[in-house]
Formats: C-alpha cells, structure tokens, sequence
C-alpha cells in the first residue's frame, strides 16, 4: 500500500537540467519525451510543461529550425550566467559599501558643533 511520491516542480526542473548537461546534446521535444520518464522519472504528460519553463527562464535555448524545435543547454551557458550574477552582486555590494560610508562621514560632520538634549519625561 505504499504510495509512490511525485516529483515537485524545482527537482523535476533540476533533472531535466541533468539530462542536458549529462549528454551535452540537442533534443527535440519528442526526444525528450522519451528520456526523461525513463533515465530521471518525470512523467511524460510533464516533460513539456517542465522544458518551458527552463526555456522562460532562459535556462534551456530553444531555436525553431524548419519544422521543428530543438532544445539544449551547456554546462558551460549556466557556468558563465552565474559567473555575471556573481559580478553583478559585487558591484552591487561594492556601491552598497561607498555609500554607506558615504552617509556615516554626513552623519559625522552633521554631529560636530551639535548638542545631546536630554528629554524629560512627565
């Protein structure tokens, strides 16, 4: 009586991930179909919902040729995207830093030739 669990969106998107990146090769959806129920246990009936969303995120290139579409995705693709978003965020925190210490000097001067009141409380 044991229930088989089903996959959750992010770990069949992961797998179909796997597949591209193990065969470094390019598929039709058809194609697709039929590897991935067999060598990473999607569904079939998901495979093609699963492709479009890496392909809308830009993890998956899509090109029609004639007819047909032909998806793939390279290792290498994923490697040089996180590579830029980790650039991105330096300079990023780089900018975040200047400024902060920026504001800390403005604060500083503002603070010279000012008093600390003291309130009283009724």
């Amino acid at each position: 009586m044991s229930k088989k669990k089903g996959l959750s969106a992010e770990e069949k998107r992961t797998r179909m991930m796997e597949i591209f990146f193990e065969t470094k090769d390019v598929f039709q959806l058809k194609d697709l179909e039929k590897i991935a129920p067999k060598e990473k246990g999607i569904t079939a009936m998901s495979v093609k919902e699963v492709l479009q969303s890496l392909v809308d995120d830009g993890m998956v290139d899509c090109e029609r040729i004639g007819t047909s579409n032909y998806y793939w995705a390279f290792p290498s693709k994923a490697l040089h995207a996180r590579t830029r978003k980790l650039e991105a965020l330096n300079s990023q925190l780089l900018e975040g830093s200047q400024k902060h210490a920026n504001l800390q000097k403005s604060i500083e001067k503002a603070k010279i030739g000012r008093q600390e009141t003291v309130k009283q409380i009724k």
